[in-house]
């Protein structure tokens, strides 16, 4: 399919945006100056920015612990995330989500849930609250391999094909479920296949590749509208780093499967593309990388120089 140049031109920058934020979350751990432990995603970008190029601001996106590309992709601002990430008052959830709770309704970035496969049923929720208002809006739940095993996936994939309700269901297979290889966790080759026992289509897709997570996605987005119900895309990708940010990831990975993941990275395949093709010149792309990287120096700044919440908002927010 055709996709104009704008939408190549955004998915490369959030590509770039969540690359580069995720690098330097890291380094801020490794400061101490993270709270709490933190989940990276360098490596699999083309996942969150193919699906999300196909989403309205209205929306939904449901995440989970490896959450900030997904809110990175719908728009919300970088000092907010930092801020949140580091436990601050002007964090996008006041300082007390932190990493894995990463929040944004008003932006359509409901909830990431720290909980393998937790936000699977919430998706389903916010879908049947779509149906029950009939609007046309799609909600994406994101979600790893791990999460295919537990029994809310399972239930939510029923509901939502039963009710016919617009949900994407988006797993991102890094072929590791922390330390757990897929092979030696999960009865099927592809997660895909699984849609068929749920009556809703099942698409295999080139998670590093995000013209093709683009593609797929818009055909899901397209489908759910009609209110012709929901898709399981299955985006075969890799995650550079360990399972969170303090994690070598070499106790269970080959250096040589890591070496030859890398080989395939979605934002060269990207960048290549839109200078073979004349979209944009080298220097405009440097231009891009360059702006991005002054965006996260800034975002990190914000974050460190800005407050802790105060002990008397302690019980704020809480219901």
């Amino acid at each position: 399919m055709k996709i104009n140049n704008g939408k190549l031109v955004w998915m490369y920058k959030k590509m770039v945006e969540i690359r580069t934020f995720d690098e330097k979350v890291r380094e801020l751990y490794m400061r101490g100056q993270v709270p709490g432990t933190t989940h990276l995603y360098v490596g699999q970008e083309a996942v969150a920015a193919g699906v999300c190029a196909n989403l309205r601001a209205d929306d939904y996106v449901f995440s989970t612990h490896r959450c900030h590309a997904h809110i990175i992709a719908k728009e919300v601002p970088l000092k907010e995330i930092a801020a949140e990430i580091l436990g601050k008052a002007t964090g996008c959830c006041k300082g007390k989500g932190g990493s894995m709770h990463l929040s944004r309704p008003d932006l359509g970035f409901l909830y990431s849930s720290a909980i393998v496969g937790g936000g699977v049923p919430l998706a389903v929720g916010a879908g049947l609250s779509i149906r029950l208002k009939k609007g046309d809006q799609v909600v994406a739940s994101f979600f790893g391999d791990g999460a295919s095993n537990a029994g809310g996936f399972h239930e939510g994939l029923n509901l939502a094909s039963l009710w016919r309700l617009p949900v994407i269901f988006v797993c991102e297979n890094n072929l590791y479920a922390i330390s757990v290889s897929t092979k030696k966790s999960t009865s099927v080759e592809n997660i895909a296949d699984r849609a068929l026992a749920y009556g809703m289509p099942g698409l295999i897709v080139d998670g590093n590749d995000v013209l093709a997570v683009y593609e797929a996605t818009h055909n899901a987005v397209e489908r759910a509208r009609k209110g012709e119900g929901p898709t399981l895309l299955e985006c075969k990708t890799y995650r550079w780093l360990g399972h969170f940010a303090g994690d070598p990831g070499d106790v269970y990975r080959a250096k040589e499967e890591v070496e030859a993941w890398k080989g395939k990275c979605p934002i060269k395949k990207l960048r290549t593309k839109l200078v073979e093709e004349g979209i944009l010149r080298e220097e405009e792309i440097n231009k891009i990388d360059e702006e991005v990287k002054k965006e996260v120096e800034e975002a990190a700044e914000f974050a460190i120089n800005s407050p802790f919440p105060p002990s008397e908002d302690l019980g704020k927010d809480v219901f």
